[in-house]
């Protein structure tokens, strides 16, 4: 429900955010179903990302002021709101001179994509990464990051009516491949690795039989990273797999490394300096949006739960 209610009194460490705009993604889905591994003590203000401008700030705030852009540094904030008081801890400053849905979207996809792309394996220029769930918001920013750093991606979606268009999207981003589910088992794929090497990182977001499929493309030692599970099905791994090649398989949630590295601000700031100077420089942009005022938050979450949805739902 849309409820008017009291802002809180401002604390002498509170800051006063009024909330500029806010994605709505499927952990804000899950979170509310409560089938996420985090759920806010109830009654909860929905949103665990979005951007805000500091209206005001508490006596004792020094990081921050008025006019500064500011996004959530955890999990859980609530930032379907127009305007909240909240701890200067809880805040993390990003430039304002990016666009709003770049610093909307910020904290969450493009973090995934950046950690993912550089904590588990050392990936050099001309190195490969496949992916499924490439259409998502963490597949669009692994592609730009990626081609950013000169790795190579082959890109996994699901087919679909309109695919030429939805492959000529992510071509523009800079994908370099972009194949069907189907295409993984088929001996095209052969043709694929005539011109790039196979790939020593997947990513994977979906489960069930696309993960097997993207893992017997990878290279001996390889590492396969997972961070979601849109196909609610476990990932099956063949036992040669493990045996003769070796494969690693690992997790990867941006709330975990966030809570490891909250006395670490130098990972924190540098990371988000790398992510906001790739989109002052046009190589990063925010994933497809669809703008819906707050209001109409009903049937942006309606939106947000079809299937084959290629835009995120922001409410404004």
């Amino acid at each position: 429900r849309l409820k008017d209610l009291e802002v809180a009194e401002l604390g002498d460490s509170d800051v006063h955010v009024q909330m500029l705009a806010a994605p709505i993604n499927p952990a804000d889905i899950n979170m509310v179903q409560g089938t996420y591994s985090i759920l806010s003590p109830l009654p909860a203000v929905g949103g665990n990302e979005g951007v805000g401008e500091v209206l005001e700030v508490g006596k004792c705030v020094t990081a921050l002021k008025p006019g500064d852009w500011v996004i959530p540094a955890v999990t859980g904030l609530g930032t379907w709101r127009t305007r909240g008081v909240f701890p200067e801890e809880t805040l993390l400053k990003v430039p304002s001179d990016i666009p709003v849905l770049c610093a909307a979207t910020l904290s969450v996809n493009p973090c995934t994509a950046y950690r993912m792309l550089a904590d588990f394996e050392t990936l050099a220029p001309g190195d490969s990464v496949i992916q499924n769930a490439a259409n998502s918001g963490v597949g669009q920013a692994v592609i730009q990051i990626a081609k950013a750093s000169g790795i190579k991606t082959i890109n996994v979606v699901r087919d679909r009516p309109e695919l030429p268009k939805l492959v000529e999207r992510l071509m523009a981003l800079g994908a370099d491949h972009v194949v069907t589910e189907e295409m993984l088992r088929k001996p095209e794929m052969k043709d694929i690795f005539k011109s790039i090497p196979k790939p020593r990182l997947a990513l994977n977001c979906v489960g069930g039989k696309s993960t097997t499929e993207m893992l017997r493309h990878l290279q001996p030692k390889g590492t396969m990273v997972t961070y979601g599970g849109m196909a609610k099905q476990p990932v099956m791994v063949p036992v040669s797999a493990f045996i003769f090649r070796d494969v690693r398989l690992r997790g990867f949630w941006m709330t975990q490394w966030k809570k490891d590295h909250a006395q670490d601000q130098q990972s924190v700031t540098s990371m988000m300096d790398t992510l906001c100077q790739l989109i002052r420089r046009g190589q990063l942009t925010a994933p497809t949006c669809t703008e819906v005022p707050l209001q109409d938050y009903k049937a942006a979450l309606e939106a947000a739960m079809k299937p084959f949805t290629s835009s995120k739902q922001i409410l404004l």
